[in-house]
């Protein structure tokens, strides 16, 4: 199993959580600290696939995928990359 970081890339309007481009999240087996609900609902399918070796076909890297808020007037877009799990 691997660990997935959620990095926003791009926000554009006003996003009502406060994230700003550069922001982290780490997804591992907890909710991440901070991070909007709306937006992890939307991430945490696509990061339960990478977390467990998954890919998807559409995306460059097998090791990322790149999601977007369901708020289509403040999108904020974040890359999902898997990390190997340290223990």
């Amino acid at each position: 199993m691997h660990t997935v970081v959620a990095k926003v890339i791009s926000q554009k309007g006003t996003c009502e959580a406060g994230h700003r481009v550069g922001d982290e999240f780490v997804i591992g087996q907890s909710t991440p600290n901070c991070m909007c609900s709306w937006a992890f609902y939307t991430l945490f399918p696509f990061a339960e696939v990478l977390q467990f070796g998954g890919s998807f076909p559409w995306e460059k890297d097998p090791s990322t995928a790149l999601v977007a808020c369901p708020d289509p007037d403040n999108p904020v877009v974040f890359e999902l990359s898997r990390r190997e799990l340290k223990y």
